[in-house]
């Protein structure tokens, strides 16, 4: 077998990329929980000074130090042998809630690591592995990874972008929240529009308890925001004015289903407003960094969530929109668009 060194050689420069991402990320992940960036966005330290203010072990600092340096995560003076953070750095590693903060897609990676021995025997066998069935490192990096995403564009922008919602919703309007997690959209949103009332359903307790929580931190309580436990398919209440659902339309078994039961839960002028993964409807053209976390997602939650569900139609984090397009037709609605989108995000507008 002839082999072409110069593809070869390129080959091996992605390995050694990816080999270092894919340990750096433990370090991340490690230095996110002791609150390291943080400690260390206050201003430059040797890896002595910042063991001090983290009470932590100085030497384990020096070597986590190091790989954050090599992986361009913080800054190293050689001079008084200091490390530091720009702005930029400190933006999207130690200001949690900022647009660009980055340390929950840390945990998801680490959640999918620990789902390997439950993917490997799903993908032998073409069994599910339901989302409640992975590590509560999921259930908190995917809340703290799209948090920053929904605070930035939620309300000034995507909810602007649909046909008469805005108006309804700060006169006061009835919202579902469906497949809410942890409560980040629902609790945007009531913040944002107080004359209007939202209920965010989710059919996993630990999740619903935990917004309850947060809604509870946040001064917002009932009968204007409430958390209560439905699917996607029998969520209570009809005439909604809005229902929404974020990131959470691809991960259900019978999407087309739920399309129905939301068709039937809103008033004859009400909206459904869908935000998906950003993907193009072709596979080649999700070929890319963007398509590349989304389709490695995918493949350990999104897709065996589905499977392990009634109908496991498994559109996958890359459905693109012609696959949400019928979806939604199937479910009864007539008038469907693209609203807006971000490098992250494509939002979705359907009527009856």
């Amino acid at each position: 077998m002839a082999i072409n060194e110069d593809k070869l050689n390129a080959f091996m420069a992605r390995f050694v990329g990816d080999i270092g991402a894919v340990l750096h990320a433990a370090t991340v992940a490690a230095g996110d929980q002791l609150g390291l960036y943080k400690a260390l966005a206050e201003g430059p330290a040797t890896a002595e000074e910042l063991a001090r203010r983290t009470e932590t072990d100085a030497r384990y600092l020096r070597e986590w130090l190091s790989a954050q340096a090599a992986s361009g995560y913080v800054e190293y003076d050689a001079a008084s042998q200091r490390f530091s953070m720009t702005e930029e750095q400190a933006f999207a590693l130690a200001q949690e809630g900022s647009p660009a903060f980055v340390a929950g897609a840390f945990q998801i990676a680490v959640a999918q690591f620990k789902a390997i021995p439950k993917m490997v025997q799903a993908m032998r066998t073409g069994l599910g592995l339901g989302w409640h069935e992975h590590d509560q490192a999921l259930f908190q990096g995917t809340e703290r990874f799209f948090r920053p995403g929904y605070a930035a564009n939620l309300v000034s922008q995507w909810i602007p972008a649909l046909a008469d919602v805005e108006p309804r919703l700060r006169q006061g309007a009835r919202v579902a929240d469906v497949g809410c997690g942890h409560g980040a959209s629902t609790i945007l949103l009531a913040q944002a529009y107080p004359a209007s009332s939202f209920t965010g359903f989710d059919y996993h307790l630990p999740s619903i308890e935990r917004a309850r929580a947060t809604a509870r931190d946040a001064g917002l309580g009932e009968p204007r925001v409430r958390f209560e436990v439905a699917s996607a398919k029998d969520f209570p209440g009809n005439g909604y004015d809005m229902v929404a659902m974020f990131d959470c339309l691809h991960d259900m078994g019978d999407p087309a289903g739920a399309a129905s039961h939301v068709r039937q839960s809103l008033q004859p002028d009400g909206t459904w407003l869908i935000v998906e993964p950003f993907a193009n409807d072709r596979l080649e053209d999700n070929l890319n960094p963007v398509g590349r976390v989304f389709y490695s997602a995918s493949t350990f939650i999104c897709t065996p969530a589905s499977r392990s569900q009634e109908v496991g139609l498994c559109l996958g984090a890359q459905a693109g929109e012609a696959r949400i397009r019928k979806v939604a037709g199937e479910g009864g609605f007539s008038r469907f668009r693209r609203a807006a989108e971000t490098p992250f995000n494509r939002v979705y507008e359907a009527r009856p």
